[in-house]
């Protein structure tokens, strides 16, 4: 008899926080990130025949490149379909890591925690030691974030492991600017939790903002092709703006002033040759599907 497990986990969108849970940071201090699973997934499938043949497949929802954690996602997806259940979520998120790790990537643990437990994540780093909150929000407010947050595809793709090497290149020769900025990253992740744990959606705004700005001290290429389009609407329709990942491309969030100006901002990315990205907040991480078949 065969056995078929297929296994789906979620990729996310990152508020708060990206970049300092890259051990290059938190090795020498604590990082972390706020940042939420959404209905956009990775999924795994290992058939085993009756003669004990393994084939393994895998397929994405989402382009790579999307700065949503794809490639984290997939990782947590097959190391979920081959493992089963011998491991729990948090095991299979570090074991995600560390395989991309040996095969160089220099990105943090965010995306591999955040797909493998799902939900609202508060997620702190220290060295390799890993604390993870699942927040408990107001579903009221968390539909707000939803209804006001738009997701758009740039449909230009970036690497990030070629974008991190830039900006630790100069933390490691101690570069003051480089340091300054990540530290002010790691605090807004304390006001980001704050504002969207009480409902504070203009804070929370805020918060969003001036993460751009940071990610703009950084090295301003990380933020185009975004900026001269989104900028001139910031105050106006739109309250807040930010690239997923290390940006560059991929998706960028589009926080409105109110939800009235979807329209007119969905045209705006139309017009830019973006395409909008439905979604919903995923509650659940790692979900395995396990059949029988003669």
């Amino acid at each position: 008899m065969g056995k078929s497990i297929s296994v789906r986990v979620p990729v996310r969108i990152d508020l708060a926080g990206g970049w300092t849970d890259v051990p290059e940071y938190c090795n020498d201090h604590m990082g972390g990130v706020i940042n939420i699973a959404i209905n956009r997934y990775i999924h795994a499938r290992m058939d085993i025949d009756d003669e004990r043949r393994i084939s393994v497949q895998y397929h994405s929802d989402v382009p790579v490149g999307s700065g949503l954690g794809t490639s984290g996602a997939l990782n947590v997806a097959l190391l979920s379909t081959i493992l089963n259940e011998e491991k729990n979520e948090e095991q299979i998120a570090e074991l995600a890591f560390k395989f991309e790790a040996l095969l160089g990537n220099t990105g943090g643990r965010q995306d591999q925690w955040a797909s493998a437990k799902g939900g609202i994540q508060h997620l702190r780093f220290q060295g390799d030691r890993v604390e993870s909150e699942n927040l408990d929000i107001d579903p009221e407010f968390i539909r707000k974030i939803e209804r006001n947050f738009l997701l758009f595809d740039s449909k230009i793709t970036h690497v990030s492991g070629d974008l991190h090497s830039k900006v630790w290149a100069k933390y490691r020769t101690g570069d003051r600017r480089i340091n300054q900025t990540l530290g002010e990253m790691s605090a807004l992740v304390d006001e980001m939790r704050v504002a969207i744990t009480t409902n504070q959606f203009q804070s929370m705004c805020s918060v969003l903002q001036q993460t751009t700005e940071c990610v703009d001290q950084l090295g301003r290429e990380f933020n185009e092709p975004f900026r001269d389009i989104l900028q001139p609407h910031l105050g106006k329709t739109v309250a807040a703006w930010k690239v997923m990942g290390a940006g560059a491309g991929g998706v960028v969030g589009v926080m409105l002033k109110h939800e009235k100006f979807s329209k007119d901002i969905i045209k705006l990315g139309e017009k830019s040759g973006w395409s909008l990205v439905e979604w919903r907040t995923e509650y659940l991480g790692i979900h395995r599907q396990i059949s029988h078949h003669e």
